[in-house]
């Protein structure tokens, strides 16, 4: 059975919420390379805002496969050269907002480290229900297929380089996320709906616990408040073109499949290639980032959201069994049809179809495959708050979009999804 990890973040500056949930990873070694000069757009049939993305078990060996994992692969330069690193196995994740690559395990690249205004360090700290991210703040540029962006504040994943403070570790029950091993990948590329991680256009507040100061390895960070320009950034909203957000493309997934390859589309309205065509919007709350879904009786007011980062569908209906072997997952009889209606905030309106399948079976009956169109769990244990997590198997078979913040795009007025 493979484990489910939920990482389930409030952005403290923001009070949004998403969720990341994974199982491990694969055999199947990431890319990570030194250049002397930044690697060519190696997508041959696609434009340059189109960037390959594949559904594989991840970066780690058996038995830790990561079930419906989404992954691309990301170039890191120093700012202004060509000495760059081509990182694989980076988790695309559209309910979360900047770049966080583990360190020393994927990035071997040294960059410049951003300080804080006192002239210290500066180090970021995200917490989660049951982990955290921790480490220092860093600028790269950044290429994924043919879009760059220049200087973006990225965290380095790392619990070695400055001591972990409690106010980061205990609110999240101390579990670190900053390993491969723990993580399942080797960096997640938020590309959600925010341009920053602490909100639009706020200076992160020190109380936030979300940014610190720290004088050394050694030394006690000291929580700090942040200017926007130097949180770190969503890099789609730093492309110079095709950065109102994006689209990812995968194809439809019956039962399990070894792997599924897709694409991930920068830009709406802004190229050929990404129209909105006759894909609904439904616009997200600006203070929330959520809409409304409704299910079997249950009304998700402003509870539910769409995350790729997340490996299944996430909602409680006690009607349906949990897996013998782990109550992170669902195990019906046999695989159910069910139905949801979505409301946007403002706009749209309309009905999902998905189905939720034993996983034990699909586990046992493809223990090497990656994608699985039928996963589901329970999204929370009363008396936590519910919600319903529209994750990545909601993906196969759309084309979802994703509109940022403060951006202009076709539509409506981003925030919002459209599928």
């Amino acid at each position: 059975m493979r484990a489910l990890q939920k990482l389930l973040a409030g952005a403290a500056c923001f009070g949004i919420v998403f969720s990341l949930g994974c199982g491990g990873g694969s055999s199947t070694s990431s890319t990570s390379t030194t250049n002397t000069t930044p690697p060519p757009n190696t997508i041959a049939s696609a434009a340059a805002n189109v960037a390959p993305i594949t559904v594989n078990t991840g970066p780690l060996p058996a038995p830790n496969l990561y079930a419906n994992g989404a992954f691309v692969n990301v170039t890191l330069c120093v700012p202004g050269t060509s000495t760059c690193q081509t990182i694989g196995e980076v988790l695309v994740d559209t309910g979360s907002f900047g770049l966080r690559i583990v360190s020393p395990q994927a990035l071997t690249l040294s960059l410049p480290q951003q300080n804080a205004s006192d002239g210290n360090p500066m180090v970021e700290c995200l917490q989660f229900l049951d982990s955290y991210t921790w480490g220092p703040v860093q600028t790269a540029d950044i290429q994924i297929g043919g879009e760059k962006a220049s200087a973006v504040p990225i965290q380095v994943l790392s619990d070695t380089d400055y001591a972990v403070p409690d106010s980061c570790s205990n609110p999240s029950g101390g579990s670190s996320a900053d390993t491969v091993q723990n993580l399942g990948a080797n960096g997640i590329l938020g590309i959600g709906q925010l341009p920053q991680d602490c909100g639009v256009n706020i200076t992160c507040p020190a109380i936030a616990n979300q940014y610190y100061s720290c004088a050394s390895a050694t030394a006690t960070c000291t929580p700090v408040a942040v200017a926007v320009a130097q949180q770190v950034q969503n890099p789609v909203s730093l492309f110079t073109t095709d950065n109102n957000g994006v689209i990812i493309e995968l194809p439809a997934v019956s039962g399990a499949e070894a792997t599924v390859s897709g694409s991930l589309v920068f830009g709406i309205g802004t190229e050929s290639n990404n129209g909105l065509g006759s894909a609904t919007v439904y616009t997200s709350d600006p203070s929330t980032l959520n809409f409304t879904t409704s299910f079997n009786g249950t009304n998700y007011s402003d509870a539910a959201f769409i995350d790729s980062g997340s490996n299944g569908y996430f909602f409680n209906d006690s009607s349906i069994a949990t897996c013998p072997s782990s109550v992170d997952f669902f195990c019906p009889s046999s695989t159910l049809s069910l139905s949801a209606t979505t409301q946007g905030f403002t706009t749209g309106t309309g009905t999902v179809s998905f189905s939720v399948a034993n996983a034990d079976t699909l586990f046992t009956q493809g223990p090497n495959d990656a994608a699985f169109g039928g996963l589901a769990g329970p999204a929370s244990t009363p008396p936590a708050p519910a919600f319903f997590d529209w994750g990545l198997p909601f993906f196969y078979g759309r084309n979802v979009y994703t509109a940022i913040e403060g951006a202009t795009a076709p539509g409506g007025t981003p925030p919002y999804w459209a599928y």
